[in-house]
């Protein structure tokens, strides 16, 4: 039952292997995506992980004399080490000059907003919770053999300046920083804050466009009614998304949907509206692939582009207990990325990771879980080859005022 000396000792790599020591009850390695993948990798540049240590260096002093490593810095700068540093989402640079943002494939913006709760607030707070589990992460995936750093360029433009006390100013204020991010041609990732930006985020778009959008939805709840608690909420954002002249009602497709916190209100809306609802059981028995198939099939019939919304409520509350709307029995983490990147890969004109609460959290799982669909949607659009599909349908660009200033904050230089 014990394997022979001459076999616990023969070598199992595909290179070193002879034909008559292959074990044939097991798989051809050289056929599994382990090995093409470690193949894979040495055709992705290194320049730009090159180029940011001498950045770093530069930026962060050269290391003491007892350093060894001679491209770590004295102050931490850059992706290493991934305890330490100023957090902006995955270590991307900042563009704390927002014209900035034109420079770069995909700008991250924060939207610290959580006045369109219905139960529990502290979404307001998911940027900082999302960017800062963001240091746990490369920007290299193995498996899709994709490095975002080498393969794309991406900012992280800080957080939009939100009203707490109001919501109406706080939605021209997200839909204005949204159409600035457009119109640049850079494509905007807004980490939320609760569902209630799906609008204005919808709407900043919309209004740099004159051609038509389609939404996939990922969530439990069908969020279309046309008020909650008598103002525009976290449960409404796309029946007045849809009520915009080039979103057609028609092309808004939800996946997920179901359970016990789907208000009635909000289905009598979707059948007016003759939307699409993919429920959790559907996808369960039709698999991901199909159920990918058809949410595209769906929302790009008849449009130009496609946005994505991603509730990160819309997994089961086992793994993401940090939500403002816990609901049993959502997508498994696996079964969510997989649709997200599926959808991705089409390309999209903008995307919202929402409803993340680090009040709420455990050991930030529910952070680190969006993370993982923002990186995993920019994978899928890079490898692609769907990224900056965006770029030519922006036929309206905003443009927006910049007030005056020389010198410099908070320095003494001249």
């Amino acid at each position: 039952m014990f394997p022979s000396p001459r076999d616990r000792s023969r070598p199992h790599h595909p290179r070193q292997m002879r034909h008559v020591d292959a074990r044939h009850h097991h798989p051809d390695l050289t056929k599994l995506l382990g090995w093409k993948a470690m193949q894979a990798e040495a055709e992705i540049p290194g320049t730009r992980w090159d180029e940011e240590r001498r950045w770093a260096l530069r930026m962060g002093l050269t290391g003491a004399d007892s350093i060894e490593d001679k491209s770590i810095p004295t102050f931490a700068r850059g992706e290493l080490p991934h305890y330490a540093g100023i957090n902006t989402f995955l270590k991307a640079p900042y563009a704390e000059d927002v014209l900035e943002v034109a420079n770069y494939d995909a700008t991250v913006l924060g939207i610290p907003f959580d006045g369109g709760t219905t139960y529990r607030a502290g979404t307001r707070f998911g940027p900082q919770g999302v960017r800062k589990i963001s240091a746990l992460y490369t920007p290299y995936n193995y498996e899709i053999g994709v490095d975002l750093r080498e393969q794309m360029t991406l900012c992280d433009a800080g957080d939009v300046f939100t009203i707490p006390a109001n919501i109406e100013k706080s939605f021209d204020q997200i839909s204005r920083a949204v159409s600035h991010v457009f119109s640049s041609g850079s494509l905007p990732i807004m980490i939320g804050g609760d569902h209630s930006i799906g609008f204005p985020c919808v709407r900043g778009i919309a209004e740099c466009t004159s051609k038509k959008i389609g939404i996939v939805h990922f969530d439990r709840h069908a969020d279309i009614q046309e008020k909650d608690l008598d103002e525009r909420m976290h449960t409404t954002p796309w029946f007045h998304s849809t009520n915009l002249p080039n979103v057609p009602a028609k092309n808004l497709v939800q996946v997920g949907i179901g359970g016990w916190q789907v208000p009635r209100e909000a289905v009598k809306v979707a059948r007016e509206r003759e939307t699409n609802i993919i429920t959790m059981s559907d996808m369960e028995k039709m698999g991901v692939d199909k159920t990918a198939e058809m949410a595209l099939e769906m929302a790009w019939d008849g449009v130009d582009m496609v946005y994505m919304s991603f509730d990160i409520d819309s997994i089961d509350c086992g793994f993401v207990p940090g939500t403002g709307w816990p609901e049993p029995g959502g997508f498994l983490p696996r079964e969510a990325l997989a649709l997200a990147s599926k959808v991705a890969a089409e390309g999209i004109c903008g995307m919202e990771l929402v409803e993340v609460a680090p009040p709420y959290d455990t050991s930030e799982i529910t952070a680190l879980m969006g993370t993982r669909v923002i990186v995993d949607v920019l994978g899928a659009m890079v490898s692609n080859g769907t990224l900056g599909k965006h770029k030519a349908h922006i036929d309206k660009p905003v443009s927006i005022p910049h007030g005056q200033f020389e010198g410099k904050r908070w320095s003494n230089a001249t």
